[in-house]
Formats: structure tokens, sequence, C-alpha cells
């Protein structure tokens, strides 16, 4: 589930790079198919949510 969450994650941001003209239409095909990326995007994923979950322990929130 993280690597689809990830590949979104990196299409939806080279799709706004690529409207803002920071990048060419080429490059931000690429980056949407970086396997390297994505598990890089993807284990940003999971320590954010480790991250919350710890937060939420640590608050007494619902787990």
């Amino acid at each position: 589930m993280v690597a689809v969450l990830s590949r979104i994650a990196l299409r939806y941001l080279a799709a706004a790079l690529v409207t803002a003209g920071y990048l060419d239409a080429d490059v931000g095909n690429q980056i949407g198919a970086d396997p390297d990326l994505l598990i890089l995007v993807g284990a940003g994923i999971g320590v954010a949510v480790e991250m919350a979950y710890a937060a939420a322990k640590r608050l007494g929130w619902a787990t």
C-alpha cells in the first residue's frame, strides 16, 4: 500500500512542478517511474506514520 501511495504522491508532485514550469514533461514522467525515488518516498511515509503513532500514544489519543 505504501508503494501505491508513494507513486501517487510523486505523480502529483511531478505534475505540479511541470505545470509550474520547473520541470520538463519528460523529467516529470521519469520522477513518477523511478524505483529508487519510490522507495525513498515510501520510507518517508512510513516514518511519518510511525511518528504520528508515537505522538498519539504519548498524548493519550486512541491508537
